[in-house]
């Protein structure tokens, strides 16, 4: 049996690839096994944001906005490409939030986490400006604030190839069977999911970042009781045809208490989310349903001029998940905080297991976790992940659009939208794809919507893409534009 891994971590969502990412850049070997694709569950169906939370201020989570804060400011230098700031309009509605409220709210969130990048929040009047006509005339006043939206897919990927490029190894379709103690190291009996052909692992330490299935994780580990139990919530988003124009987005508030975001999404469309909802069943098969479809209709209705009825829905999708239990009566209200369980039963190593968290934190979470290991595994204390930019990232003076005229300087051929989705997408990576290219015709076939045979092998041979689902609605949202024959044609060459 070769040597033992120094970690290995269950689940490639983006706690998993984030703490991957970390270790491997600290020097140990690192091993990293995902039952399915990278961001798969619930790392790719988040609401796309990079946020400190503005609705967490209500619930006293001031230390969660703080650090998220902080943590935008970080994350937006360090992966330039797939982060970007963006402006969000809260329309005041009498009877809900008092203006007051919403002012001082604004100002604690503009000054807690110590921003630098962003404009500061301010009054705006809704009857002038860029949102002119969007909205019903009664909402006349309201507030802009900055934060920024992320491609959260592709975050977790680019987490996973930086962890590889410094020598981790990731395997996908890779599923966690058992483990059990020997001689101080973790037996961990894994199965490739695709063959079936099962096998072992050794390490010396173990990371459950399982996200929604830490619990069943947990369920095949000799161990002590843990503390934290996970509360499974399930947030849903639609998205519908462009409903107005600009690339700002809207915070909707809501009778209940919930926000609504609507959101600019692939330049035709807007992503309108989420719900809250109690989960019980199987992650994998969470699915919006048509009550949340109606809700979420019905919000959006109540704010814009252009109405939307569930047969404008384009396209949905459905996370669960996995909040660390704090015994809140509602759904909406329980803490997005994460928390890690250090288990160290009586001669067995060590396992961390996360609970909890959202996806703006997660290199944060990532430092913690190597923290709280670092007895055990060793290696360097000092964290590193917060200046190295993500696969790509390397952008001159992080200026996107700079970069974006280089890139349709260099390859004049490629048409305007498709260079800004490549350049969005890989940053400099986009060379790889691209290369040496004269013509579009260069690039191979066009399987639809400017998805390329030379981008399609890019996918497969660096970001472990193996299914059309992979391509098309993860590592791309292409699928979005394009026709369905044009979806089943692309399935049917990578099945072949």
């Amino acid at each position: 049996m070769s040597d033992p891994f120094d970690l290995l971590i269950v689940g490639g969502g983006i706690n998993g690839t984030g703490i991957a990412r970390d270790a491997a850049g600290r020097g140990h070997k690192v091993m990293l096994i995902e039952q399915s694709d990278l961001a798969s569950a619930t790392s790719s169906a988040s609401t796309k944001l990079i946020h400190g939370g503005l609705r967490y201020l209500e619930l006293f989570e001031f230390r969660l906005v703080r650090e998220a804060l902080i943590e935008r400011e970080r994350l937006l230098a360090i992966a330039p490409h797939i982060i970007r700031p963006m402006q969000f309009v809260l329309p005041h509605v009498e009877g809900l939030r008092p203006r007051w409220q919403i002012r001082s709210g604004l100002f604690l969130y503009d000054h807690i986490g110590g921003r630098h990048r962003l404009p500061a929040s301010h009054s705006v009047s809704l009857t002038t400006g860029p949102w002119a006509g969007s909205l019903h005339p009664l909402l006349t006043h309201g507030f802009t604030y900055s934060d920024c939206w992320v491609d959260d897919s592709r975050l977790v990927i680019l987490n996973a190839m930086d962890a590889a490029q410094r020598g981790a190894t990731i395997r996908t379709r890779t599923r966690f069977v058992g483990a059990s103690a020997q001689d101080g190291h973790w037996r961990i009996r894994v199965e490739d999911t695709v063959t079936g052909e099962q096998s072992v692992l050794t390490a010396r330490a173990m990371v459950n970042a399982a996200g929604p299935w830490v619990e069943d994780v947990l369920g095949h580990v000799p161990r002590s009781s843990n503390e934290n139990q996970i509360r499974l919530v399930k947030g849903s988003h639609i998205v519908v045809p462009r409903m107005y124009e600009g690339d700002h987005a809207f915070l909707l508030q809501h009778p209940d208490g919930r926000v609504v975001f609507a959101i600019p999404y692939q330049q035709d469309f807007t992503l309108v989310g989420t719900t809250d909802v109690p989960y019980e069943g199987n992650p994998a098969e969470a699915a919006i349903s048509t009550e949340e479809i109606a809700y979420l209709c019905k919000t959006a209705n109540e704010y814009f001029q252009r109405p939307i009825s569930p047969s404008d829905v384009k396209w949905t999708f459905a996370g669960v998940r996995p909040l660390s239990d704090d015994e809140a009566s509602n759904a909406s209200k329980v803490t997005r905080d994460y928390k890690l369980e250090l288990t160290e039963a009586q001669g067995q190593p060590a396992l961390l297991s996360v609970f909890g968290g959202k996806i703006t934190t997660y290199r944060r979470l990532a430092e913690t976790a190597l923290h709280k290991l670092h007895p055990f595994i060793g290696g360097s204390k000092q964290g590193w992940t917060d200046q190295a930019q993500l696969p790509g990232g390397d952008l001159p003076q992080a200026d996107f659009a700079a970069f974006l005229e280089s890139v349709q300087r260099r390859w004049s051929f490629l048409p305007a939208a498709l260079a800004e989705r490549l350049a969005r997408s890989y940053g400099t990576r986009i060379s790889e794809i691209v290369g040496g290219a004269k013509a579009l015709e260069d690039l191979g076939t066009d399987f639809g919507a400017g998805l390329t045979r030379a981008e399609v092998d890019y996918l497969r041979t660096h970001e472990w893409a193996r299914t059309s689902e992979d391509v098309l609605w993860r590592r791309t949202k292409i699928g979005l534009h394009m026709t369905a024959a044009a979806r089943k044609d692309f399935a049917n060459f990578m099945h072949r």
